[in-house]
């Protein structure tokens, strides 16, 4: 009993230590973005900027073509270190490494061949006198973005060891290599969309490439992979958990891209600037909740494991209070937002109506959020992936009907809103199953 107790202490502490650090490199990494916002505005101007927004939105299919073996790699990561199985470990990580390289090959090499024989002006509604050399751009980004996709996997590595922090690090220091990019373009007064897409692209690349050999030759070499220990059967565990995964993150990166893409044709490329200065002004307390919840999600499933389920009692009760503070600093940032706009980006004029819309959304994924990284930790999918599937089907019809009766991304935006609420109701209702060992049939899958 007492190593029970002094288990659950450790996690605690581990967890405590890891939300502290995530605070200040996010706290960090949310600096970068808001600095990162006018400094790509000033050197591309409304109409290219809308272009990039919306490719570095596309460029997230990219990351998400993992199959989910990301998400299920933290997960197993985090099953087996807690039965402290260091080879099954290093076998996995192996074998996750060598078949994210025979997904990323392929779906590499069709991307560049539909760039080569596709329009890319006529899908992102552009023309060649404002935006030169799109379709080197877009090849540019998709090489670099595929050969991060492999060791972006380092992340979910840190995760799955309850090492969150180390991961939000990797992405910060990505983000900071970024913005100085970013700015050395803008004093050179070369204001061109490649040179931006380049050093937005190419920064987190470099970052794990330096990350590889530290933690798998220094930090961690008895969980180093080899080609000795590939073993896709044993990458089976990983699929199994992370197609449900894959699933998810695919749906809610057509609710995310599809946003962009649409406002880009359906209204402007320049609409998409205020829609995105609205998302990632709201979304400061995305990320604030996020740094809070993810290390949640890992030490949950060691919790779980462990059959520990007063712990993660004890941890949604202090994310209830943290729920509701941040929904009084929302009321706040709405009511702030036009002076924020004034000093942050200038004379851009954004509606209320759309920030008041883009808080809402917001503070939705929030509420949802609560309860799927307890959900995700504890693997219990199954309706995560109908409800957001059904969500991402839902979006694009119902968006590009609203638009056509409306003609006003203010209605747009609502039905971002109105898709993502089922959702987040299921979620509450199967967490309540789950905590109290009431859940049964669909509700326990």
């Amino acid at each position: 009993m007492n190593s029970e107790k002094a288990i659950s202490q450790k996690r605690s502490s581990l967890l405590q230590k890891n939300i502290l650090a995530s605070f200040l490199i996010k706290g960090w990494s949310a600096l970068i973005v808001l600095l990162m916002v006018p400094a790509t505005l000033h050197c591309l101007g409304e109409y290219k900027n809308g272009i990039w927004l919306t490719i570095s939105s596309m460029l997230l299919w990219i990351d998400n073509m993992d199959i989910g073996l990301g998400n299920g790699l933290r997960n197993k990561v985090a099953e087996y270190m807690a039965h402290g199985e260091h080879e099954l470990t290093r076998s996995l990580i192996s074998s996750t490494f060598a078949l994210l390289t025979c997904i990323i090959i392929p779906v590499m090499l069709v991307l560049l061949l539909m760039i080569v024989v596709g329009n890319p002006y006529q899908v992102f509604n552009a023309t060649p006198e404002k935006a030169p050399h799109l379709d080197q751009v877009l090849m540019a980004t998709v090489i670099l973005v595929c050969t991060s996709f492999v060791f972006k996997l380092i992340g979910n590595f840190y995760m799955g060891i309850q090492l969150p922090a180390v991961s939000n690090l990797l992405i910060a220091l990505g983000q900071t290599m970024a913005l100085f990019g970013t700015y050395i373009v803008l004093w050179s007064g070369s204001h061109s969309l490649m040179h931006i897409a380049l050093v937005n692209t190419a920064a987190p690349l470099l970052v794990y490439l330096l990350a590889f050999p530290y933690t798998f030759f220094y930090k961690y070499p008895h969980l180093r992979p080899t080609f000795r220990l590939i073993d896709f059967k044993e990458a089976k565990t990983v699929i199994n958990m992370g197609v449900q995964f894959f699933i998810m993150q695919i749906s809610g990166v057509i609710l995310f891209m599809t946003s962009n893409l649409l406002i880009s044709n359906l209204f402007s490329p320049e609409l998409v600037t205020p829609y995105q200065i609205t998302y990632r002004y709201f979304s400061i307390m995305l990320v604030i909740f996020t740094v809070i919840c993810m290390p949640f999600w890992n030490a949950t499933t060691d919790a779980y494991e462990r059959g520990d389920m007063e712990w993660i009692r004890q941890a949604t009760r202090k994310l209830r209070l943290m729920t509701i503070g941040i929904m009084i600093c929302m009321t706040i940032m709405v009511v702030l937002s036009p002076w924020v706009y004034a000093i942050w980006i200038g004379d851009i004029d954004i509606d209320m109506k759309m920030s008041i819309v883009m808080a809402v959304y917001i503070f939705i994924l929030i509420y949802s959020l609560r309860y799927s990284y307890f959900i995700n930790g504890i693997g219990k999918l199954r309706l995560q992936l109908i409800f957001t599937t059904a969500a991402a089907i839902l979006f694009i019809p119902l968006a590009y009907l609203t638009t056509l009766w409306s003609h006003n991304i203010i209605w747009f935006m609502v039905v971002m809103c109105l898709v993502n609420i089922p959702g987040l109701i299921v979620n509450r209702i199967q967490f309540s199953k789950l905590i109290k060992g009431q859940a049964k049939g669909l509700w326990n899958k």
